[in-house]
C-alpha cells in the first residue's frame, strides 16, 4: 500500500504541473485548434497516468477526475468554453481544483455576465449536512455482518446491498473531496447527488439527481454540439433525442475505460449495454412526453417506483456484473482491511506515546 500511495502522490504532482502549464499557455495561445494542439500532450498524459494506480479507492477516483472530468474540461477550455474558459481572470489556485475536481459551477458553458472570474460563479449552497452522510455510512456498516456471512444471504439481496454500497461510497467519497476543496479554497459547493432514490423518471434520475458533475460536463461537451447538428438535420423539436443518446454513448465508453483502469481486464461491454439501454429509454421517454404534450401524467409515486425499479433491475443485470468482473469486491475488501490495520497501528502508537508521557 505504501508503494501505491507514493504512485498516487507522483500522479497528482504531475497533474498539478500539467494544469499549471495549461493555465500559463492560455495567456499566449488563443482559443481554438492551436490551443487544443498545445494542450493535447496533457490530455494524452491524463489518460495514461491512472495506469500507474491499482487501488480501487485511489485509482478509481483519480481516473474519474483526470481521465474523464479534467480531459473533457480541457477540451472545452481549448475552444474557450466550459468552466475553465475565463482563465485569464482566474488565479491558478482556482484553475487547478476547478479543472480536476468535481466542483459544480453556475453557467459553465458561456457566461454573458462580466465578472471578475469563475470563482464568483460558484454556487454557495454548500454540501449536505454531515448527518446525511453519517446515516448513509451507518447503513453500509449494517451491511458488514451480511457480507461476512454472504453464503447465507440470497444473491439478489446481496447484490442490491452492493449497489447501495457503490452509491454511498461514491457519494461520500465525492463529498469528502468537496469538503477538502472547500476548506482549502473557500469555494462553496453543491452536492453531487440529489437523493437519486427519490427520482420520478429516468430523465429526473440521470439529469437532476445522479452524479451531477458528469451531467454538467456532458451537457456542454456532448449534448449541445449534437443537438445543434441534429436540429439542422431533423428539426429542433426532436433534436434532443440524438443529443441525449449521444451523452449516454460517451458515458458508456468512459465507464468502460474507468472499469479497465480498476480491473485491467478485457471489457465485456456489459456496462456499455447498460448505458445504451438507458439512453434508448430516456430518448423514448422524451419522445413520449413531447407527443403527449402534458395530456397524461402518471402519479409521481407510480412513475418513481417504475423508474427506480427499472434502474435497479438493469443495474443488477448489466452494471454490477461489469463492476464485479473488475474484482472490485476483493480489492475493496483488501483496501478496507489495510485502512483498518493502519488505524489500529496509529492508535497503538498514539496510546503508547500518551502512556510514556504520563509516566514521566
Amino acid at each position: 500500500m505504501e508503494g501505491e500511495i507514493s504512485n498516487f502522490m507522483t500522479v497528482w504532482t504531475l497533474v498539478v504541473i500539467s494544469l499549471t502549464y495549461c493555465h500559463t499557455i492560455s495567456k499566449t495561445v488563443p482559443a481554438g485548434t492551436r490551443r487544443l494542439l498545445a494542450i493535447s500532450p496533457v490530455i494524452v498524459l491524463f489518460f495514461i497516468l491512472p495506469l500507474s494506480l491499482t487501488a480501487i479507492s485511489l485509482g478509481g477516483l483519480t481516473s474519474f477526475f483526470i481521465a474523464w472530468l479534467c480531459n473533457f474540461k480541457l477540451i472545452l477550455f481549448a475552444f474557450g468554453k466550459g468552466p475553465l474558459s475565463p482563465s485569464r481572470s482566474c488565479s491558478l489556485a482556482y484553475f487547478i481544483p476547478v479543472a480536476c475536481l468535481p466542483i459544480k459551477i453556475h453557467n459553465p458553458v458561456e457566461s454573458t455576465k462580466k465578472e471578475e472570474g469563475p470563482c464568483s460563479e460558484i454556487n454557495e449552497r454548500g454540501l449536505k449536512s454531515p448527518m446525511n452522510y453519517v446515516v448513509k455510512c451507518l447503513v453500509i456498516v449494517a451491511f458488514l455482518p451480511a457480507y461476512e456471512g454472504k453464503v447465507r444471504v440470497h444473491p439478489v439481496i446481496l447484490n442490491l446491498m452492493y449497489l447501495v454500497h457503490v452509491y454511498v461510497g461514491l457519494e461520500v467519497s465525492l463529498a469528502v473531496v468537496g469538503a477538502m476543496v472547500r476548506a482549502l479554497t473557500g469555494i462553496g459547493l453543491e452536492p453531487q447527488f440529489e437523493e437519486p432514490y427519490l427520482s420520478t423518471s429516468l430523465q429526473d434520475f440521470w439529469g437532476r439527481r445522479w452524479n451531477l458533475m458528469v451531467t454538467n460536463i456532458l451537457h456542454p461537451a456532448v449534448y449541445l454540439p449534437v443537438r445543434s447538428i441534429s436540429s439542422r438535420l431533423i428539426g429542433r423539436r426532436w433534436a434532443a433525442l440524438p443529443a441525449s443518446f449521444a451523452c449516454f454513448l460517451v458515458s458508456a465508453l468512459m465507464h468502460e475505460l474507468i472499469f479497465y483502469y480498476i480491473g485491467r481486464k478485457e471489457p465485456r461491454w456489459e456496462v456499455t449495454s447498460f448505458f445504451l439501454l438507458h439512453g434508448l429509454c430516456v430518448a423514448a421517454e422524451i419522445a413520449a412526453k413531447k407527443a403527449l404534450a402534458g395530456r397524461f401524467h402518471l402519479p409521481r409515486a407510480v412513475s418513481g417506483a417504475m423508474a427506480v425499479g427499472f434502474i435497479l433491475a438493469t443495474a443488477l443485470w448489466l452494471f454490477l456484473p461489469a463492476l464485479l468482473w473488475c474484482d472490485a469486491e476483493d480489492k475493496a475488501r483488501r483496501e478496507a482491511t489495510a485502512v483498518v490495520d493502519f488505524v489500529k497501528r496509529t492508535w497503538s502508537v498514539l496510546g503508547y506515546s500518551s502512556i510514556m508521557k504520563a509516566s514521566r
